[in-house]
């Protein structure tokens, strides 16, 4: 076990434990069977009751038509291990609705563990999502053009353990990264051919981040780094003067409906061999933006709910967001969910997910994926060969069950009546475009 990071508020340890146990973990422990009496009560993870959507409760119904259509496809009654998992999320065939996050330039994931995060994740047949500001900080090679960078090396893990159908990569692009041309140099690199080759590599224009909504990516480096990227990037000596460590400071950028559309329009024309996936931050248009950019032509649209906080690594590298903006900026994942409703188009959720409680209750909303964000790092710095495969191996047992339980053998057929709201939740009208 490494104790290289710590993710305050979040719930590190039955993280963690997934990532040692895998689907095991989902239950009690097993030294407590047959002498553990069990009902409902205090687990060892309390949730926020603040958060809405963790006061969404699933609820099956007592009559299932659609168990009785797979008992009679199978021949036999069906059990929660005939649930369908696969999906497509962002033109992506991904063996189960889930995607890793993007973890940008922090310090955290700069080199081994960004690079184990993507190999398990191939291993897995789910999509990568690689942030913002990764060239900037980092380089694209190293100087002597013959190491590999954190951008290169990620990509490279991930294509050397993918298989030929499921998964895919998502590289992300801020108004910095834009100066430094990364998605023209990832385009025409051999690194990138073989996900080419086979449709799954995707472009994804950053517009906003969950965990400071409307401002851009802020990473405390130390002066040395700071000097050497004070071409890209504005500092702010909010520690002193005499401190040795200053806030890099990155554009949010601009944009307006036309500026999203014609930056998606550019995207397709530019880059013809990519998927063009979009990330919102959680803003109170977010149901505008959203159909903005899927009707300029996104493939996936990706929504980082206000609840989602950064990891805190211990050596202070990581991404970085003012504590005001953590608890009282943005609108809640939940509220994100019901504003934009349920479409046909791929819309992807991330904030605080880890179990697939969460998951569930998300994919019922309208999500077609979940990401895994802080739980995925958590995981591979547990263990680096199969800390995330075991933390997605009891992810995929809970939607299964979870998805039998409410009597449907397809994650993508869960829908608002499988959900209890809260008395003051309103779901959009069906004129809003909700199902």
């Amino acid at each position: 076990m490494s104790t290289a990071l710590v993710a305050h508020g979040f719930p590190e340890e039955q993280v963690r434990s997934r990532a040692r146990h895998g689907a095991a973990a989902v239950f009690p422990a097993e030294s407590g069977y047959g002498s553990g009496l069990l009902g409902a009560g205090p687990a060892p993870y309390t949730p926020d009751t603040d958060d809405e959507l963790e006061r969404i409760r699933i609820v099956p119904p007592v009559f299932m038509p659609e168990r009785l259509k797979k008992l009679i496809d199978l021949g036999r009654e069906p059990l929660y291990s005939d649930v369908d998992l696969e999906t497509v999320i962002g033109g992506f065939t991904s063996r189960m609705p889930l995607y890793v996050s993007a973890f940008g330039s922090t310090q955290v994931a700069s080199h081994d563990l960004g690079e184990a995060a993507g190999r398990q994740a191939a291993q897995l047949g789910v999509p990568l999502v690689i942030g913002e500001n990764v060239v900037p900080v980092n380089g694209y090679r190293s100087a002597d053009d013959a190491g590999v960078s954190p951008l290169l090396g990620r990509i490279a893990a991930y294509a050397e353990a993918a298989g030929e159908e499921y998964g895919g990569v998502a590289v992300q692009q801020s108004t910095e990264d834009a100066d430094a041309e990364v998605w023209n140099l990832i385009y025409s690199d051999p690194v990138s051919e073989p996900l080419l080759s086979t449709g799954r590599l995707a472009f994804e224009l950053k517009v906003g981040q969950g965990a400071k909504p409307g401002l851009g990516g802020l990473t405390v480096l130390d002066r040395d780094t700071a000097h050497r990227v004070a071409e890209q990037y504005a500092t702010d000596e909010v520690f002193g003067a005499d401190s040795d460590r200053v806030l890099r400071v990155s554009s949010p950028g601009t944009f307006t409906e036309e500026i999203l559309r014609q930056q998606i329009r550019l995207m397709r024309n530019n880059f013809p061999r990519v998927k063009v996936w979009v990330k919102l931050h959680p803003g109170r248009d977010v149901a505008e933006a959203a159909a903005t950019a899927w009707a300029a032509g996104a493939d996936a649209v990706t929504v980082d709910g206000a609840d989602a906080v950064t990891v805190d690594g211990a050596e202070g590298g990581t991404a970085w967001a003012p504590t005001g903006f953590l608890s009282h900026v943005g609108l809640p994942l939940a509220d994100c969910l019901r504003r934009v409703g349920r479409k046909d188009s791929c819309l992807l959720a991330s904030g605080r997910m880890w179990e697939g409680t969460r998951a569930v209750k998300a994919l019922a909303l309208g999500a077609r994926a979940v990401g895994l964000g802080r739980a995925a790092l958590l995981a591979v710095d547990e263990d680096r060969e199969a800390g995330l495969r075991r933390l997605a191996e009891a992810f995929a047992l809970e939607v299964r069950m979870l998805t039998s339980a409410v009597g449907k053998y397809h994650v993508n057929a869960l829908d608002p009546q499988d959900l209890l709201f809260p008395a003051a939740w309103r779901m959009p009208s069906a004129a809003s475009g909700a199902a």
